[in-house]
């Protein structure tokens, strides 16, 4: 048997044993092992512990991965989930993915996205390498959401992320506008 070399990603998943199953003895090829810097560790532990609070008898839940990609965490999962669980995870899943564009990955302050050879990060300004990415003034935050209603009914609504509150705030259509 390897040994296990103990560090925040293994501590991580074995908190939270209902979302991974861990490997004992090569944690680091676990399902959903996060390939992410420690500043992330706090968005994931709200994911968690929302993810697990929104959770219902007979869900079946299970990272299959956490990363980093183009700058922002990416989640993806398997199982099979009531309705309002299936809601309330895709919810959570949305928040922790707006809160690392802001987040840097390196050491957990507000941050934003940079790039650097090519490579995407999301980092403050201390620990940034590269050039800010320009974003265009008022879309910082933005996020367009589709949600598929009853009988296919795709309808699209729009809202921002804030930081402060952790929370999504809806704009309407016409506060799209200058």
């Amino acid at each position: 048997m390897a040994a296990t070399i103990q560090n925040w990603r293994t501590d991580f998943m074995q908190a939270h044993p209902r979302l991974f199953e861990v490997m004992d003895d090569e944690p680091e090829r676990t399902p959903g092992y996060p390939h992410c810097g420690i500043g992330w560790r706090d968005i994931l532990e709200r994911l968690c512990t929302r993810i697990e609070h929104a959770l219902a008898d007979g869900d079946r839940f299970a990272f299959v991965c956490v990363e980093q990609k183009f700058g922002t965490l990416r989640l993806s999962w398997a199982g099979t989930l009531w309705d309002e669980s299936n809601a309330r995870v895709a919810q959570a899943i949305a928040l922790a993915e707006a809160r690392s564009a802001c987040t840097c990955e390196k050491c957990g302050e507000e941050g934003r996205l940079y790039r650097h050879d090519g490579v995407w990060m999301t980092r403050c300004p201390a620990d940034a390498k590269g050039g800010s990415v320009r974003i265009e003034a008022g879309l910082e935050s933005f996020h367009v959401i589709r949600v598929t209603e009853l009988r296919d009914m795709r309808v699209f609504f729009c809202r921002r992320y804030d930081r402060a509150v952790d929370a999504f705030v809806d704009i309407p259509p016409d506060g799209l506008e200058g």
